[in-house]
């Protein structure tokens, strides 16, 4: 992760930021982390410690007559 960490006189933000009364005039410490942007993992698919693929479109789809039949349904 990609990150900036410095110690600035406040009042070369107040421009850019809208900083606190209690912090105007005085040092302060900058921290700009950048944003996570890789895409987080599906939990609805993991099974344990198992990361399980993707379902096909084709597991929604309904189950032919004669299967339906074998389960009695």
């Amino acid at each position: 992760m990609a990150y900036f960490n410095k110690t600035l006189d406040s009042n070369n933000l107040i421009t850019v930021l809208d900083l606190p009364e209690e912090l105007h005039n005085k040092r302060v410490r900058v921290i700009v982390l950048s944003e996570d942007t890789e895409e987080k993992p599906n939990y609805a698919l993991k099974v344990g410690l198992l990361d399980l693929p993707d379902l096909p479109d084709s597991f929604f789809d309904p189950l032919p007559e004669e299967e339906l039949q074998a389960w009695g349904l």
